[in-house]
């Protein structure tokens, strides 16, 4: 009898579209349909769209998130925001949110936004919560209704500006059972260190959640050591200047400082958003982005998106792009995913069984 051989399926931009993915760093607001926000912003009256045109528009968020500049990135999201005030809004965006995502092959996601930007009209911090749920629920259902199944979690944000981290923290906890997995600090890091919030992570700690924590991209080292040895984060929300505490010698050997070693060795997540570091000059190219080090050397590397309109990408694209640069195969793919759904702020049964009767023998497939 004449053995079987399996080949692996080429790896194209398709076929990485219909794998299986895991997200675990997107922006509800960043990640709306150009042809939504200009819907939104006519039914919501809201005036400063740079252009009423679809098309433009989403080219306009992409050039304008291209600045260098985390602080001008994030200016982006005035408009996002603005056109997100109101019940109808939220549970739209969250819908179609869970819907593209699942169209490009993502089986779980785990989505943040900060409600207190929603709350510029009516709406309480409860009903915020409430609406965006919803949303996911139809847009869950609808995808279902689709052939595309996806799991959605989502995370609460506090702006690491304000002071109503605490209050967000709380809100996170009663809302834990229903959707809610964790709790993040978003916002520009220069001049507002995480330790500005550290009685909103004791008091999580103490309600035995989940939290990470935007660190280590904007700014260095110090970052990324207070989000984790006074916070206690248990992811870190890009992370990838942990880079500046590797030595890489002439012979291409590598260094381990301490903190490196430290994050390595205790497997703490790093959300890398490859495509958002670019804009926001956290890395120069996509060849020369420390995940591809960070990879090599086997830290928990997880791909993510940030911010689907801003920059123009979505999960697919991203492990692409990796592929193509890197060259990495459908194993390598397996391995950020695997990365990806062991680090979710959701259950071990349910993370395990994604693993085993979803992701993995999908993978199989691929890699032949």
């Amino acid at each position: 009898m004449t053995p079987v051989i399996q080949i692996p399926v080429p790896l194209t931009y398709e076929h990485v579209r219909a794998a299986p993915k895991v997200l675990l760093h997107d922006h509800l607001d960043g990640g709306l349909r150009p042809t939504t926000v200009v819907e939104l912003a006519e039914t919501g009256r809201y005036r400063s769209l740079p252009t009423a045109d679809p098309e433009e528009l989403g080219a306009w968020f992409t050039s304008a998130a291209d600045s260098g500049s985390l602080e001008r990135y994030l200016e982006t999201f005035a408009h996002t925001v603005g056109v997100m005030q109101d019940r109808a809004a939220l549970v739209r965006v969250a819908a179609e949110c869970a819907e593209d995502l699942a169209a490009d092959g993502v089986v779980y996601a785990e989505i943040r936004y900060a409600p207190e930007l929603h709350v510029e009209r009516a709406l309480g911090l409860d009903e915020v919560v409430e609406a965006v749920l919803e949303g996911f629920r139809l847009g869950t259902e609808r995808a279902a209704q689709d052939g595309n199944r996806i799991r959605v979690g989502c995370l609460l944000t506090a702006m690491r500006h304000a002071a109503r981290s605490r209050e967000i923290a709380e809100l996170a906890v009663r809302y834990r059972d229903d959707g809610v997995v964790g709790f993040d600090i978003a916002g520009a890091e220069a001049g507002f260190p995480p330790t500005r919030h550290l009685d909103a992570f004791e008091y999580l700690r103490q309600q035995n959640s989940h939290f990470t924590i935007h660190a280590g991209e904007a700014f260095g080292l110090p970052s990324i050591w207070e989000a984790l040895q006074w916070c206690g984060a248990d992811r870190l929300g890009h992370g990838v200047r942990i880079v500046d505490d590797l030595t890489v010698d002439g012979g291409g050997g590598v260094t381990l400082g301490r903190l490196a070693a430290y994050v390595r060795d205790k497997r703490i997540p790093l959300e890398m958003c490859p495509s958002s570091n670019i804009q926001t000059g956290a890395a120069k190219s996509l060849a020369e982005h420390p995940v591809g080090l960070l990879t090599k050397l086997r830290f928990r590397v997880t791909v993510n998106t940030d911010n689907r309109l801003m920059s123009g990408c979505s999960m697919t694209s991203e492990l692409t792009d990796l592929a193509h640069t890197f060259g990495y195969g459908w194993a390598d793919l397996q391995w950020f995913t695997v990365n990806a759904m062991k680090s979710a702020f959701i259950g071990f049964d349910e993370r395990l069984a994604l693993i085993n009767d979803v992701i993995k023998p999908r993978y199989a497939e691929l890699i032949g």
